[in-house]
């Protein structure tokens, strides 16, 4: 039986792959309010910003590649039972290879519609 490990990761990891944090100086939010593109009346206000705000998070999400450490933490795999815990809205550990992720803001390339339906970006680089 392996050994558990379990690895709480955030915007830092991903940041290495070419992703803005929402909280740097350049930001994501960095030329928008936060209230305008990420709360359910601002989806009701506007729902063209906030679809473009995240198409535009998307295709970076797509475009980015997982770095050395999304590679390693998909390697430990080898030797011991990993569970990650992320922050992050990306797949890119899922990309590296890792199996077991937690995802405590959702992925943004799964989708929901406000009636409720669901539907998988398919990315074509897998």
């Amino acid at each position: 039986m392996k050994k558990r490990l379990v690895v709480l990761t955030g915007a830092g990891m991903s940041a290495e792959s070419g992703l803005r944090t929402f909280r740097d100086a350049d930001g994501l939010w960095e030329g928008y309010n936060v209230m305008d593109v990420a709360t359910p009346e601002a989806w009701q206000a506007d729902p063209v910003l906030v679809q473009k705000f995240y198409n535009e998070r998307r295709k970076q999400v797509l475009q980015a590649k997982p770095n050395t450490a999304h590679l390693t933490l998909a390697k430990l795999e080898d030797d011991f039972d990993v569970r990650i815990i992320t922050q992050n809205i990306d797949d890119l550990h899922e990309r590296a290879g890792s199996t077991q992720i937690t995802h405590l803001h959702g992925i943004i390339t799964y989708s929901q519609s406000d009636s409720g339906s669901q539907f998988t970006l398919s990315n074509k680089r897998r």
